[in-house]
């Protein structure tokens, strides 16, 4: 899975947050915030990867529990899938 072409990650306000552009503002048009992990994992979305290398990744960087990172990570795809933002 990775990020779907036309979303960007962009600063707004000190804020990081996803916002589409060109051809994928026509079926999105808001933003989507993001917080430290969920920048992260955003920027590793970016080539394509699974759900257990996220996992891996979240971890080995931040020091949690692997059922933790799995929930963090499950929650954070399920919500970049529901409008469209990652592609499988």
């Amino acid at each position: 899975m990775k990020i779907r072409e036309g979303f960007i990650l962009r600063e707004v306000g000190g804020q990081p947050v996803v916002v589409a552009v060109g051809s994928a503002s026509q079926f999105f048009n808001g933003m989507v915030r993001l917080n430290a992990t969920s920048e992260f994992l955003f920027e590793k979305l970016q080539k394509d990867t699974t759900e257990d290398e996220l996992v891996k990744a979240v971890v080995d960087k931040y020091d949690v529990e692997e059922e933790t990172a799995r929930k963090d990570v499950q929650s954070f795809i399920e919500t970049l899938a529901k409008p469209g933002i990652i592609e499988e």
